[in-house]
């Protein structure tokens, strides 16, 4: 639900837009639904999406953590937008680095699909359900984190490759399970592959999962307003509180970090860990407020991380915190 008047389209109407996105279906599925959502907004428009491959999408033999972290994914979208070949770039928010850099704005973030991880098998209905020494597949520490924590005698093991990669592996028999972002799972219509929903505790997701965001040179002119329609403001304000936490923290693939916010009425709840690789030690924070902008958001946010840092969480940072 979007939150911004239709008055804020009223600058000069586009008559091109170049989407730049990655290759991976998932990717493509959410070029095409923002390629969708502008046509209906400017049908005169002609919308085109450039798709590429990142480094990341390369380096699969590798976990994230050691090879560049979130970056990998987006910087050879931004240096199409910088050298003009394309306007703006589609990212899933919870790839996008904590800091933007200097030049490029996150313009828009659009509405949250759903934020939990989601547990797939093919021959069990659970993590509950995995037998001793089964082998659960992750790309993500914090998952890892909480994984080993909870279950320690399972196999947690990488997992990397989009999301038809993972599930191929799934099926080949190299893991009796994995776990993924449900929000892909129902964007390529795949929610049936689905054996459980992990709750927010102690599931706790990345910050900005499930959510869209859009980038653009800071310079474009413009693009701010033509993108406006379809930024939700609620989702927002919550990974606005989510990026804030993982921001004081240096957030990365090398960090177990969570931070998620959810709303009741307009009181924002956060939640957010920082935990070891091995789930042995964790600092838990939560936090709630009313919030009604982005500066009252990212004070809770602010707020969550200072108190995770009084609990001794800089232990846990491999780099310490960020300069």
């Amino acid at each position: 639900m979007s939150q911004i008047p239709n008055s804020a389209v009223n600058s000069a109407i586009p008559r091109r837009l170049v989407i730049a996105s990655r290759e991976s279906r998932l990717a493509m599925w959410q070029a095409e639904h923002v390629r969708d959502c502008l046509k209906r907004l400017y049908p005169a428009c002609d919308v085109q999406i450039l798709g590429m491959t990142t480094r990341g999408d390369q380096i699969l033999d590798r976990a994230l953590s050691k090879v560049g972290g979130k970056g990998l994914f987006v910087k050879e979208l931004e240096a199409a937008l910088e050298d003009g070949r394309a306007d703006l770039a589609v990212h899933s928010l919870k790839d996008v680095p904590m800091v933007m850099p200097e030049g490029f704005d996150l313009t828009c973030v659009m509405a949250r699909e759903d934020a939990r991880d989601a547990f797939v098998s093919n021959d069990y209905v659970s993590l509950e359900d995995l037998p001793h020494g089964a082998v659960v597949g992750t790309s993500s520490l914090r998952r890892e984190a909480v994984l080993r924590a909870r279950f320690p005698h399972l196999e947690v093991h990488p997992l990397r490759g989009n999301l038809d990669t993972r599930m191929g592996k799934l099926d080949r028999g190299e893991y009796q399970a994995i776990i993924l972002a449900a929000a892909g799972l129902k964007r390529l219509g795949l929610e049936s592959r689905i054996k459980a929903l992990l709750p927010f505790d102690p599931y706790t997701p990345a910050a900005g999962q499930g959510a869209l965001g859009i980038e653009t040179l800071s310079k474009h002119p413009n693009i701010k307003q033509w993108l406006a329609p379809l930024s939700d403001l609620p989702t927002l304000l919550a990974i606005s509180a989510e990026r804030m936490v993982s921001r004081q923290l240096g957030g990365s693939c090398e960090v177990p970090l969570a931070a998620h916010a959810v709303w009741d009425k307009n009181q924002m709840q956060i939640r957010s860990f920082v935990a070891s690789v091995d789930g042995k030690a964790i600092c838990l924070a939560k936090a709630s407020g009313l919030v009604k902008n982005v500066a009252e958001a990212e004070a809770l946010g602010l707020a969550v991380a200072q108190d995770l840092i009084a609990q001794g969480a800089v232990a846990l940072l491999p780099n310490g915190l960020p300069k």
